[in-house]
């Protein structure tokens, strides 16, 4: 072999080395970045948080708005305890305060239907990233990592937005609820939005009997003391004018309630939710359930023979 032989066969070498080094390094990179996308999601976008968000979002479709009334500091030199909330309510506007009202429903809405868009969005962009995965060469991927690098940035922002708007936020004035009085000293106030959880029947524990019915139910996600509710019956079938009076609305302060003088054998409706009360903006779901009270004695006999 002369020594130009050799030197060709050299460079073929160095040629066929150095492109296998190439590819070494763009299959390591391609790994490294398809890692980055399986751990955001596997972390941020995960199906199993995404399931806990959509069980979350549900519930704060059920649960019970209010304005709550914070004062946001004592006048100087006030040696007085922070006012009570119903002290605040003689000093506000009523009129004032029904449009703030109507301010919280709106807001109260725009936030649900954010979180539900919001909600859609992350589980588009997840599978997006999964089809991503599965479809790109280690060519194309790395080509356009720019691109997909932006749209891991923007879900990630995705999720921050929606974690914030899950908290019902601040009410915002444009004008003062309340007027300075004399020389009384009035704190300035914020309103921000609180939620109470829905409330739902406990099923295993509401029974009909032949003539009544005791019907028990509970907040749903926590322990609370009793509230404010409003419970409804209706009896679903109705034969006669004077069967119609079987329903009615009874407000309860209490976790259980019984109603009696109800017909035997015959199906009727039950229905609970929280009380309407003055700060009350927004509640758009109730409980409902079907009892049906067992025959009478008579009814029994009367099918043994």
């Amino acid at each position: 072999m002369n020594a130009k032989q050799t030197y060709k066969l050299s460079s073929q070498n160095s040629v066929s080395y150095g492109s296998e080094e190439q590819e070494d390094e763009t299959w390591k990179m391609y790994q490294e970045r398809k890692n980055i996308i399986l751990e955001f999601l596997n972390s941020e976008l995960s199906i199993t948080l995404l399931k806990r968000h959509q069980t979350r979002v549900e519930l704060l479709k059920k649960c019970s708005y209010y304005i709550e009334i914070l004062p946001k500091h004592l006048a100087l030199g006030d040696q007085n305890h922070l006012m009570l909330p119903t002290t605040m309510f003689q000093l506000i506007d009523p009129w004032k305060f029904q449009r703030m009202k109507k301010v919280g429903t709106a807001q109260t809405k725009i936030q649900l239907l954010l979180l539900n868009d919001l909600l859609e969005q992350l589980k588009q962009g997840r599978v997006a990233l999964v089809e991503l995965l599965k479809s790109y060469t280690a060519a194309t991927f790395l080509s356009d990592w720019d691109t997909v690098s932006r749209r891991i940035s923007e879900l990630s922002g995705l999720m921050d937005n929606f974690l914030t708007t899950l908290v019902p936020g601040r009410l915002y004035i444009k004008h003062r609820l309340v007027s300075d009085i004399g020389t009384t000293k009035i704190p300035h106030i914020r309103l921000v939005l609180r939620t109470k959880m829905p409330v739902a029947f406990d099923r295993k524990e509401s029974v009909a009997y032949e003539d009544w019915v005791s019907l028990r139910w509970f907040s749903m996600g926590q322990h609370s003391p009793p509230d404010q509710y409003e419970l409804r019956f209706k009896l679903l079938d109705p034969r006669t004018p004077q069967e119609r009076s079987q329903s009615g609305g009874i407000p309860v302060t209490a976790n259980s309630f019984e109603i009696r003088n109800l017909l035997p054998n015959r199906s009727y409706e039950f229905s609970i939710k929280r009380a309407d009360t003055y700060t009350l903006v927004y509640e758009a779901w109730h409980d409902t359930m079907s009892l049906r009270t067992k025959p009478s004695t008579s009814e029994n006999v009367q099918s043994m023979n």
